[in-house]
């Protein structure tokens, strides 16, 4: 990142005028903001600075890359884009390699949190040829490390399976990422930075996870463990016992992955991570499932349903419904059951899950039928889930609901509106069709009559004017009239004439060629010298490197425009390669990923039947896996995929 008080130390009397040290200081004042964690403030800083203006590039590219990594903080991606291209625009015209290789990298970056792969793999790329071209073999390490990121979230977005069972393509991807990360590995121990070795450790061994590599994945989580214990960093201890639980479950090691569950539930409860905490109890209660200690498991269940209900996360109560549910049903006591069941399906049915609603369904009427109680009716299940749902909205919600609902009734009107029949044509076939209603539509004739003339005024307030010899030839100018000339004999002159105005027509052209320049905001040319810091005026010409990547960048755009939007509630990779929420507001925060979820729905349906061997009445009760579960054989294993590092 560029710093702003290098700037400031070698700012010359010549770049002392009042708009140059307004803007340094705006912008000395923004970056302390962000390094303090205000970014919201820093960013108003920045602004401000811009506004000032200067003519130094160098405090302009470091405010465009202060600003870029801002809006990253704050999660306006678009923004952050647009300030580190800026940066790496300003970069190249000062023929700064090293600026140019950071810009990239924090370009980059952006570009992979915005699902961009192959753009951000692009400029990775570029800042690792530069930093080699360099030697600077910290920022080597750090282009190699990034580019292990995007490979990683690549392979990662395109393959949402079970690790192991991937596509050629998602394997091909994730094994790139191997390779960067070995090689950042093996750089940090060359450098002797223990931090950036156990970071490197951590990405190994959740993407050999992936890749269904459990033994690898083990070594590089403990060498992680190892390291985060000898900086004192609780985090990642706490992300490395999680991940090691998850692979020792992959192993069918449940006892081991229970002790790795349960040092990160001490970690959460120390560090007061309440979401991360409900987590590990869910995973706990899971584990000891496998484990048939259902006492156990119903107690970190109970303690992960009331963590969710306490931070509003009804997807964690919903699940946590559905494990009590089978645990008390597994140990008999089927009243308990029944409630959790009735539980799981109006959460379902308020969260509109139609898979976790036929699952509850069907669990509650095998429930029904061991207890000897009547048959359930489709009656009954509505009356469930109107109960709940008059028991939870307030009168401010209802009211809420009642607005979307008109609402949607005008937007339905709308769409229904046959706007053919407003053009001139459909008022055409309109009138043949109906042969009446004359005065009707000789208004409406009328209509698109003064729109046709306010139209053709905007046309002529559009015209450009010619400056001939200082005259205007515009509204005011009275046009000659044509005069037949004879094509054989051209008059004197004619050739000076055509070329006086072919001259006239290419200046106009390049002055509409000034007026679509792009400008960089908060530069001031004073006097029209060339800038300070800038060696050559037109700058120096592209590389081949570089006009290689600009070619590939815009050749995708294309197809970019053509994709959708991100969807709320994307799992997103951040900077070290663990997942995070964004776009939903405690919406499945205290649960794991839902590969595990699915991976323990498996295990324990295969185990339902040795768990229910003594039912009386003999009624058969497969109560159903939600969530597309397909039953294995008894020792397939699990995970929760946890924060990363």
């Amino acid at each position: 990142m560029s710093s702003l008080s290098a700037s400031a130390e070698n700012l010359t009397d010549t770049q002392g005028n009042d708009g140059s040290s307004m803007c340094l200081e705006l912008a000395l004042e923004g970056e302390r903001l962000c390094k303090s964690g205000d970014c919201r403030a820093g960013v108003a800083f920045f602004q401000a600075a811009i506004q000032a203006g200067t003519d130094d590039l160098r405090i302009l590219s470091a405010i465009y890359s202060q600003l870029g990594n801002a809006y990253f903080y704050l999660g306006d991606y678009s923004k952050a884009m647009d300030f580190h291209k800026l940066d790496l625009t300003l970069a190249r015209s000062m023929n700064d390699k090293l600026g140019e290789a950071k810009s990239s990298g924090n370009l980059g970056n952006t570009l992979k949190v915005m699902g961009k792969f192959d753009e951000a793999a692009i400029c990775c790329e570029r800042h690792l040829t530069l930093a080699r071209q360099l030697g600077d073999r910290l920022s080597e390490s750090r282009a190699l490390y990034n580019l292990g990121n995007v490979y990683h979230s690549k392979g990662k977005h395109m393959g949402q399976r079970d690790p192991g069972d991937f596509s050629d393509d998602v394997k091909e991807a994730l094994m790139k990422a191997v390779g960067y990360y070995q090689q950042n590995l093996t750089l940090m121990r060359q450098i002797g930075d223990r931090g950036a070795q156990g970071r490197a450790c951590g990405n190994l061994g959740n993407t050999y996870y992936l890749l269904g590599d459990f033994q690898a994945a083990i070594v590089h989580h403990q060498e992680r463990l190892s390291i985060a214990r000898e900086f004192g960093d609780k985090a990642a201890e706490r992300r490395a016992n999680s991940n090691l639980g998850n692979s020792h479950i992959f192993l069918g090691q449940f006892e081991l992955a229970a002790e790795n569950y349960k040092r990160t539930l001490s970690l959460a409860i120390e560090l007061g991570e309440r979401a991360v905490e409900a987590q590990a109890c869910y995973s706990l209660g899971n584990t000891y499932t496998l484990l048939k200690d259902f006492a156990l498991a119903i107690e970190y269940h109970q303690r992960h349903l009331a963590i969710a209900q306490e931070l509003g996360d009804k997807v964690g109560e919903a699940r946590a419904c559905w494990s009590l549910g089978n645990a008390y049903s597994a140990i008999g006591n089927y009243e308990k059951a029944l409630h959790y069941a009735q539980s799981h399906y109006s959460l379902a049915t308020e969260l509109g899950d139609p898979v976790g609603e036929s699952t509850a369904r069907m669990n509650i009427t095998d429930l029904r039928k061991v207890l000897g109680l009547p048959e359930i009716t489709p009656t009954d299940f509505d009356a469930i889930s109107s109960d709940s749902q008059r028991s939870k909205s307030s009168p401010d919600e209802q009211e809420t609901t009642q607005t979307v609902r008109q609402y949607r009734v005008r937007r339905q009107s709308m769409e229904q509106l046959d706007l053919l029949k407003l053009t001139p044509d459909g008022k055409k076939v309109e009138h043949h069709a109906k042969g009446s209603d004359g005065g009707a539509i000789m208004q409406e004739d009328d209509f698109f009559e003064l729109l046709t003339n306010s139209q053709s005024k905007r046309m002529d307030d559009q015209r450009c004017s010619l400056k001939v010899g200082g005259a205007v030839v515009g509204e005011g100018a009275v046009r000659k009239p044509l005069v037949a000339q004879n094509r054989n004999a051209p008059p004197a002159g004619a050739k000076e004439n055509r070329n006086a105005l072919l001259e006239m027509i290419a200046d106009l052209q390049s002055e509409r060629m000034d007026e679509q320049r792009a400008t960089l905001p908060g530069l001031v040319n004073r006097g029209g010298v060339v800038l300070k810091g800038q060696t050559n005026p037109t700058g120096p010409a592209p590389d081949d490197a570089f006009l290689d990547m600009l070619m590939r960048c815009q050749g995708s755009r294309l197809e970019e425009q053509r994709s959708e939007l991100p969807r709320p509630g994307d799992v997103l990779d951040d900077a070290e390669g663990g997942s995070t929420r964004r776009g939903r507001s405690n919406i499945g925060a205290t649960v794991p990923d839902e590969d595990f979820f699915s991976l323990i729905s498996r295990v324990q349906g295969g185990r339902m039947e040795d768990q229910r061997a003594a039912v009386p009445l003999g009624v058969s009760r497969r109560l159903a896996m939600p969530n597309n579960v397909h039953v294995p054989p008894p020792n397939t294993t699990t995970k929760e995929p946890g924060k990363k590092n």
